[in-house]
C-alpha cells in the first residue's frame, strides 16, 4: 500500500519531487567538490613535502656503526625499509632513513630503536610535516601541524550545513501534506509507517541526483585543478599539480551524501509523524504569525501591500533562513575577497614591482654556491644585451654601538631604545649588521656612484634607519643611523671578531632587488675584502645571486631570449633558478586572477544554494500560498496587486543581503586600507565596483525569476478552488 501511495504521490507532484532532487543534486555536488579538492590539495602537499624533504618517516644518526645499525633497524617488525642517506652521512657519520609499515606508532618505535643501538633521543628525528598529513602527531608537541585536521573539520561543518539546506526542501514538501497524513493517521496509519513512507520517498527521489551530483563534483574539481595549473604555470619553484581521485573517496562521498539526505528527511518526518490526527487535519497549511508584528518600513514605503508582504516573510522566516544566510555569505565573501585581492595587488605593485622595476631585469639564484666559487662574471659581460651584471652574496653578523656613536638625529628621537625597541646592555646596543658581498667590479661601480674613492680594502656602510615614530612602513622617513666620523667598524659572529675599514657612509644602495631590515646597519663589502678578512668570521648564506640589467628589456620576448642565453651559460656549471621581471609580474597577475576565479566560483556555488532555496520556497509553498492569496482575493485584492506583493517579497529577500553586505565591505576596506597605511583614494580609484555590482545583479535577477515563475503559476490557478477541502493525492 505505502509503495503504491508513494509512487502515486511522486508521479502526481512532480514539482515537489524536482525541488527535492535539485536540493540533493546541489548538496552532493558541493560535498563531492569539496572532498575532491581537499584530497587533491592533500596529495599535492604530500608530494611537495616528499620532493623537498624525502619520503622518509624517521631518521637516526648512527655515527660510525653503519652496517651493523642498518641490520638492527631492519629487524624491527614494524620497519618496512631502512636505507643509508649517503648525502647526510658525509657530514654526520652514518645516517639511516627509516620507513615504517604502520607509521602511527613511529613516536613509540623510534626511541626503542635508538635504545637498542645504544643511542640517545637526540640522535632521532622525524619527518613531522609529512607525518602530520596522515594525522600522526608528536604526543610531546604542544602545537602540532593541524592542516589536515582543519580540512576534516571544514568538511564536517559543510556536511552539517548541507543537512540544514536539504532539510528545508524536505520540510516544504512534507508540510504541504500535513492534512493528508492527518487523514491517513485517522484511519489507522501509525507514526512509524508515516515516517517510513516519507523516508522511502526521500531515498527514491535522491539516489540518482546524489550519484549525478557526486560525478559532477568530480568533474568540477578536475576543472579547478586544471585552472590552478593554468594560472600558476609560470610560478617559480612550483611543480605541476596532477588530478588524483580514489574510489574510496567516491564511496565516502556517496555514503556521506546518503546520510545527509536521510538525516535531512528524518528531521521533518519525525516532526510530522508526532502530530496527532486532529492537529494534522485542522492544519490550514497557511503561514501564520504567532505574534502579529507590523512591518513599519515596508508599510511606510508600499502601504498595505508592504504590510502583507512583510507578514508573509515573517511567517516564513524559518524556512527562508538558509537562503538568506547563503545569499548573505556568498555576497559578503565575494565582495571581501575581490576587495582584498585588489588591495593586495595594489600593495604588491607599489612595494615590489614599481619599487624595484629599475633595479633588475633578470635574477639568477646560484644554489649552494659561494660568490668566491663563481667564475663566469667576464663571460656574462660578453653576452649581447646585458647592460650590467652584479654578483653578490648575503651574510649576517652583529655590531655593538654605544650611545655616543648614534647620530644626533637618532638621539633626538630617543635613540635605538625608542625607535627600534633595542634594549641597552652594559652601555651598548646590539645591532644587526647585514652584509652584502659584491663582486669587485660591482663594488667599484658603487663607489663611483656615491662619490667614494674606489678601493677594495674597506666597506661602505648604509647609514640610514627608519624613523618609526614620525612615519609608517608605507611612506617611511629615514634619519642617519650613526655618526660618520668613525673610520672602522667591528663585526661579531659566534665569538669571532673582525675589524674592517669604512671607506664611506652612504644614503643610497646599489641597484639590487633586496629588502634591508629597517633597523640593521647594512655593510657593502667587495669580494676581495671578504676573502681576505671576513669569510671565516661572518656567516654567509648558502646561495649567491646574479642581478642582470638589460639594455633590451622592452618586451617579454626579448627578455625571455636573454634569460635563456644566460641560463644556458650558467647552468652548465651550477644549479640555478632564474626569473625575469616582466614574467614575474605577469605570473603575479595570473595568480591573482586565478585566485579570484576559484574563490569567486565557490562564492557562486554558495549563492546557487541560496537561490535554489529561494526557488524551493517559492515553488514548494505554492499550495499554501494559493490558499493565502485566495483569502486576499476574497477581500478584494486584484491580481496586479498580488504581483506587487511578490515583487516586494523578492526585493526584500534579494536586497537584505546586499544592504547588510555593503556597509560591512566598506568597513573591511577602510580597516584594511588603514592597517596597510595606503592612501584611501588609491584603492577607491581601482575599487572593483563593476564585479560587485554584477554579482549583486545576478542575485537580484535569479530571486526575481523564482518569484516570477511562482507568481505566474499561482495566478494561473483557480484560487477559489483552493479554499475547498484537499484530496489525498
Amino acid at each position: 500500500m505505502w509503495k503504491d501511495y508513494s509512487r502515486s504521490y511522486i508521479k502526481n507532484n512532480r514539482a515537489s519531487g524536482v525541488t527535492i532532487m535539485a536540493a540533493a543534486l546541489a548538496a552532493s555536488m558541493f560535498l563531492s567538490l569539496l572532498c575532491s579538492i581537499a584530497y587533491n590539495f592533500w596529495a599535492y602537499d604530500v608530494e611537495k613535502i616528499t620532493l623537498e624533504e624525502g619520503g622518509w618517516q624517521g631518521r637516526i644518526v648512527c655515527g660510525t656503526s653503519g652496517p651493523d645499525a642498518l641490520s638492527v633497524i631492519s629487524q624491527f617488525a614494524n620497519v618496512e625499509k631502512a636505507a643509508v642517506n649517503e648525502e647526510l652521512s658525509k657530514e654526520e657519520g652514518t645516517v639511516v632513513d627509516v620507513y615504517f609499515k604502520k607509521a602511527g606508532s613511529i613516536y613509540r618505535d623510534m626511541p626503542l630503536i635508538a635504545a637498542q643501538l645504544g643511542l640517545n633521543k637526540d640522535s632521532v628525528s622525524y619527518n613531522s610535516l609529512l607525518l602530520s598529513r596522515y594525522f600522526i602527531h608528536d604526543p610531546e608537541d604542544a602545537s602540532p601541524p593541524m592542516l589536515l585536521t582543519m580540512y576534516a573539520a571544514i568538511l564536517f561543518i559543510v556536511a552539517v550545513s548541507l543537512i540544514l539546506i536539504i532539510r528545508g526542501s524536505f520540510e516544504l514538501s512534507m508540510n504541504a501534506r500535513i492534512h493528508q497524513f492527518g487523514i491517513l493517521s485517522s484511519i489507522g496509519a501509525t507514526p512509524g509507517q508515516i515516517r517510513t513512507c516519507l523516508l522511502q520517498e526521500a531515498a527514491v527521489l535522491s539516489i540518482v541526483p546524489m550519484l549525478s551530483g557526486s560525478f559532477l563534483g568530480i568533474l568540477i574539481s578536475y576543472g579547478v585543478i586544471k585552472a590552478i595549473n593554468f594560472y600558476a604555470t609560470d610560478v617559480s619553484g612550483r611543480h605541476e599539480a596532477v588530478f588524483r581521485y580514489h574510489p574510496f573517496l567516491f564511496a565516502v562521498t556517496v555514503f556521506v551524501s546518503f546520510l545527509t539526505v536521510i538525516f535531512s528527511a528524518w528531521i521533518p518526518a519525525g516532526k510530522l509523524s508526532r502530530m496527532t490526527p486532529l492537529e494534522a487535519i485542522r492544519n490550514t497549511d497557511g503561514f501564520l504569525l504567532k505574534k502579529r508584528k507590523h512591518s513599519r518600513i515596508l508599510s511606510y514605503i508600499f502601504g498595505i501591500k508592504g504590510e502583507l508582504a512583510g507578514n508573509a516573510l515573517k511567517a516564513r522566516k524559518k524556512a527562508l533562513r538558509i537562503s538568506s544566510l547563503s545569499l548573505l555569505l556568498s555576497f559578503l565573501g565575494f565582495s571581501i575577497m575581490i576587495c582584498f585581492t585588489t588591495l593586495s595587488n595594489i600593495s604588491t605593485r607599489y612595494t615590489y614591482f614599481e619599487r624595484y622595476q629599475d633595479a633588475w631585469d633578470i635574477m639568477i639564484t646560484l644554489k649552494d654556491t659561494e660568490i668566491s666559487d663563481f667564475n663566469l662574471t667576464d663571460e656574462l659581460q660578453d653576452i649581447s644585451g646585458i647592460q650590467e651584471a652584479a654578483v653578490y652574496q648575503k651574510a649576517e653578523a652583529v655590531t655593538f654601538l654605544s650611545e655616543n656613536l648614534q647620530s644626533d638625529e637618532l638621539l633626538s628621537l630617543g635613540g635605538l631604545e625608542q625607535v627600534a625597541g633595542t634594549p641597552q646592555k652594559d652601555g651598548q646596543f646590539q645591532v644587526s649588521a647585514a652584509i652584502v658581498v659584491l663582486d669587485d667590479t660591482s663594488f667599484l661601480n658603487f663607489c663611483s656612484q656615491i662619490g667614494a674613492v674606489p678601493k677594495l680594502d674597506g666597506a661602505i656602510v648604509f647609514n640610514q634607519i627608519w624613523d618609526s615614530i614620525n612615519s609608517n612602513f608605507r611612506y617611511p622617513k629615514y634619519v642617519p643611523f650613526v655618526k660618520e666620523d668613525n673610520r672602522t667598524t667591528t663585526l661579531y659572529n659566534n665569538g669571532k671578531t673582525v675589524e674592517i675599514p669604512v671607506l664611506s657612509y652612504a644614503r643610497e644602495v646599489p641597484l639590487l632587488r633586496e629588502e634591508y631590515d629597517d633597523y640593521a646597519l647594512v655593510h657593502f663589502v667587495p669580494l676581495t675584502l671578504w676573502n681576505q678578512r671576513m669569510g671565516e668570521v661572518c656567516e654567509a648564506e648558502s646561495d649567491s645571486y646574479i642581478r642582470i640589467l638589460s639594455d633590451k628589456a622592452e618586451n617579454l620576448a626579448d627578455l625571455d631570449g636573454l634569460e635563456q642565453e644566460i641560463v644556458r651559460l650558467v647552468s652548465e656549471r651550477y644549479e640555478i633558478e632564474s626569473e625575469n621581471r616582466i614574467q614575474e609580474r605577469l605570473s603575479n597577475e595570473s595568480l591573482i586572477q586565478g585566485m579570484v576565479m576559484i574563490l569567486g566560483g565557490f562564492c557562486v556555488l554558495l549563492a546557487m544554494i541560496g537561490i535554489a532555496n529561494v526557488f524551493s520556497n517559492t515553488l514548494g509553498f505554492l499550495r499554501q500560498r494559493k490558499r493565502e492569496f485566495a483569502q486576499y482575493m476574497s477581500i478584494g485584492l486584484t491580481p496586479r496587486e498580488m504581483r506587487k506583493i511578490f515583487c516586494i517579497e523578492a526585493f526584500v529577500i534579494a536586497g537584505k543581503p546586499l544592504l547588510i553586505t555593503l556597509p560591512l565591505t566598506v568597513l573591511f576596506v577602510q580597516f584594511s586600507v588603514t592597517a596597510s597605511y595606503l592612501d584611501p583614494m588609491v584603492f577607491w580609484s581601482e575599487a572593483p565596483v563593476l564585479p560587485v555590482l554584477l554579482f549583486a545583479a545576478a542575485i537580484v535577477l535569479f530571486v526575481a525569476l523564482a518569484y516570477y515563475i511562482g507568481g505566474k503559476r499561482l495566478l494561473q490557478c483557480d484560487l477559489n478552488e483552493t479554499l475547498r477541502n484537499d484530496t489525498l493525492v
